[in-house]
């Protein structure tokens, strides 16, 4: 069936507005997402769900931080903002004015792997997104006055989250330390001196070489009519010029043999602790128990080092854990704010206790259910509105991974054992292959 809709929607089509179905797969166990692609490299992930009359329309580029140049950081979030700025249709403001007026909301992101900008919006509203994003993506206007005026709102960002913010620092100095020489090292909002010298030509040629439809991700959930949307999705992509898609890099993480440490003197009220193992990349087996094993150590009231360290022994404020989703191997983050007097190397050592207790003696089943059973109430969770479901869509199709990978990992996860949690604490959290940035009070 979603082949004969390509060719009702392909009579009369040039070629690169030419449409593919790719594939078609179940999500969850009434809806079904589609993947289709069109001539000149677009490619497009469907989920209609009538369920609620709004729409998500999501567009995902394959372009983070970690494909920017040296000298040249921050450029791919400077372009999140730029995106804004209007075109020669649509005016500066407009854009955001035009959406606001039928009660869309509309926002961006950028990581490391990827941007992302979105709508969600009444139903019926939906052409109106699509006609905006398609004009962005090829006739933004790049000028000098919009670029310093970005700037300016860049570098206020990066003050407010990094310079001014001690655990923004902290972060930073993190991944800075542990990966020095990998495209993960520098933050994704940039450093301060390659934001100050980012020029109009260098916003000009990173638009021509990422902002092209074989980079485009379209992902589309909510209730809307599939025939129709593609029609439309055709007529106002289908006549932009196929360029290749362009790829990083390949990337090899520089080894690590012993601990690497770094102490940062701040205006803090006490001692923190910032904590980077090497961790797996997301589309590796072990990234999923993993974070499991973090669920157990410090996801929640009940985790191993929140009962020690903020409950018992009352040395901390909180404790925290964080494995990201990146396509290549980067850190397993973790972290203590400790409380006024507290010692960042007792905590320390209640860590290295508490994951020798793991591989020492594994994980009691209750605690194992109650870790397992928050990750996949998390996830359930994100995917209840329409534009939680796209955010999964998109994520997914970046990445190259299939939509069902998505209820796959919810089953691989309800499949970790103990001998698992055992197995990844032995290989990612040894001590030679961390680092830590320790915050002292100055």
């Amino acid at each position: 069936m979603s082949d004969a809709l390509a060719k009702r929607i392909n009579r009369g089509t040039g070629r690169r507005a030419t449409l593919r179905f790719v594939g078609d797969e179940p999500f969850g166990p009434r809806l079904r997402a589609r993947s289709w692609r069109f001539g000149n490299g677009l490619r497009v992930v469907t989920l209609p769900d009538p369920s609620a009359p709004v729409v998500s329309y999501q567009t995902w580029l394959g372009v983070g931080s970690r494909h920017e140049r040296k000298g040249k950081t921050g450029l791919a979030h400077f372009f999140e903002h730029l995106m804004f700025g209007g075109t020669a249709r649509v005016p500066h403001g407009e854009f955001d004015r035009r959406l606001e007026e039928v009660g869309a909301e509309s926002n961006a992101a950028t990581w490391t792997d990827w941007t992302c900008f979105y709508e969600n919006l009444p139903a019926h509203e939906l052409p109106l997104a699509i006609e905006l994003e398609a004009d962005r993506l090829t006739n933004l206007v790049l000028d000098e006055p919009r670029v310093e005026s970005e700037r300016e709102v860049v570098m206020s960002e990066r003050r407010d989250r990094i310079d001014d913010d001690v655990d923004g620092r902290a972060g930073e100095a993190l991944w800075a330390t542990a990966l020095p020489r990998h495209p993960y090292g520098h933050p994704t909002l940039g450093w301060m001196r390659d934001i100050r010298r980012l020029s109009v030509a260098d916003c000009e040629a990173f638009y021509r070489t990422w902002y092209v439809p074989s980079n485009v991700v379209l992902a589309i959930a909510g209730d809307f009519d599939e025939a129709r949307v593609l029609r439309r999705i055709r007529d106002a992509y289908g006549k932009l010029r196929r360029s290749p898609r362009p790829t990083a890099p390949p990337t090899k993480g520089p080894g690590q043999r012993r601990e690497r440490r770094k102490v940062l003197r701040m205006p803090a009220s006490s001692q923190r602790l910032h904590i980077g193992y090497r961790a797996p990349a997301f589309g590796d087996p072990d990234w999923i128990a993993l974070t499991v094993l973090s669920q157990h150590l410090v996801g929640g009231e009940a985790s191993l080092l929140h009962e020690d360290l903020v409950m018992d022994r009352e040395l901390a404020r909180s404790v925290w854990g964080y494995l990201p989703p990146f396509a290549l191997p980067s850190l397993y983050e973790l972290g203590v704010d400790l409380r006024p007097g507290g010692d960042a190397q007792v905590a320390l050592a209640a860590l290295d206790r508490a994951i020798a207790e793991v591989v020492d003696h594994g994980v009691p089943p209750d605690a194992l259910q109650r870790a397992k059973a928050r990750l996949e109430l998390g996830l359930i969770s994100s995917m209840e509105t329409a534009s939680g479901k796209a955010d999964l869509l998109g994520f997914y199709a970046t990445l190259g991974l299939r939509p069902a990978g998505i209820f796959e990992r919810i089953d691989a996860t309800a499949a970790v054992g103990d001998e698992d949690l055992r197995r990844v604490a032995t290989r990612w959290l040894d001590p030679r292959q961390r680092t830590v940035v320790t915050v002292v009070p100055r």
